[in-house]
């Protein structure tokens, strides 16, 4: 099933969107005569990847190569050197971002889930007392399930927002671990937030990214987990930028990744840096691996690609890595309080 072009922004000649992997994908990529195929995925959809490249040579016959680099979004696809020899990428598990396309003609397969019953899920929302005021935020695949659940809530009595994000995002109510503008939108309107999903990755984000409560819903198994611990992840951010106020040397990671590349940030990051004495210098690839900083002699990075990179995986680099908006609080540029996510937009 293919996701109605209603609901997304226009997408330029080649690129499409599907709901799931089906008949429509396999017709398409068959009209389309590719001369071969890559294939992406995040690290969960591994044997899809495989099941599909079977179908693909068996039904289409299409050669195909599976990307062995697991994607953390549509904001690295296949870079040239990974599918130099493709004409069409198929990304499975993400949305497009329409303000950051790959260059190749790319599918990108959704993998939208009909997993849960809005009743009982509005059943379990209202028992886990969650104010009435709330917003819903999902995940890709539980898109489909949040115009339902809203109004299975608004008939139990809730007051129910969906605001809908910048050009990053393209539906009302997704998430993006770099972007949760959608949310942001309604935030005045509501006095918590729902995540529709599964694992602790955008809940975690978008605690971050507003001051509101975060309740998680597990469509799957109709579970309302406890809200997210704001004040302690903010405060953990902010002893990471107190440790790095006397760091006197600087390296500015930047990813090359069409989805992630702030080279304008870094440079006016690096102005900021030595406009306060700092010495500051850019260190350019395509993803950051913390394998590639150690042996060097910086008292402390800040990542201007996902912001997710400093703030889930910060404690597995060889020295503190920061958010731009954290290592502005670090130089004193920006006060340490309010807390402001770095949101790509």
């Amino acid at each position: 099933m293919a996701v109605p072009p209603s609901e997304l922004a226009s997408l330029p000649e080649g690129h499409r969107v599907f709901a799931s992997v089906g008949p429509e994908l396999i017709d398409a990529v068959a009209r389309l005569r590719p001369r071969r195929v890559v294939l992406q995925v995040p690290a969960g959809l591994v044997r899809d990847a495989h099941e599909l490249a079977g179908r693909l040579r068996t039904e289409v016959g299409v050669p195909v190569d599976v990307a062995a680099r697991p994607c953390f979004g549509a904001c690295d696809p296949p870079t040239d050197s990974e599918a130099a020899r493709a004409d069409l990428a198929i990304v499975l598990g993400h949305a497009p971002i329409p303000n950051a396309l790959p260059r190749r003609r790319t599918f990108f397969v959704e993998m939208r889930s009909t997993a849960g019953d809005p009743a009982a899920l509005a059943e379990a929302v209202r028992n886990g007392g969650v104010p009435r005021r709330v917003g819903l935020v999902a995940s890709v695949q539980h898109l489909s399930l949040v115009g339902p659940l809203a109004e299975s809530l608004r008939f139990r009595g809730f007051d129910v927002q969906v605001g809908a994000g910048d050009r990053r995002l393209a539906y009302a109510g997704q998430a993006l671990g770099c972007n949760y503008t959608g949310a942001e939108a309604v935030r005045d309107r509501v006095d918590a937030f729902l995540f529709l999903g599964s694992g602790r990755f955008h809940p975690v984000g978008l605690a971050f990214a507003v001051d509101r409560p975060v309740w998680s819903l597990d469509p799957f198994r109709a579970v309302l987990e406890p809200p997210i611990d704001r004040p302690s992840l903010i405060a953990r951010r902010q002893l990471a930028v107190a440790g790095c106020r006397d760091a006197r040397s600087w390296g500015i990671l930047v990813s090359a990744f069409v989805g992630q590349e702030r080279m304008p940030t870094a440079l006016a990051l690096q102005e900021k840096a030595r406009a306060r004495g700092r010495t500051a210098e850019i260190l350019l690839s395509d993803r950051i691996d913390p394998r590639d900083l150690e042996g060097r002699s910086f008292d402390a990075y800040v990542s201007t690609a996902c912001p997710r990179i400093a703030i889930d995986d910060g404690p597995t680099y060889p020295r503190p890595v920061l958010t731009p908006p954290e290592f502005l609080m670090a130089i004193g540029d920006i006060p340490l309080a309010p807390y402001r996510f770095d949101t790509f937009h």
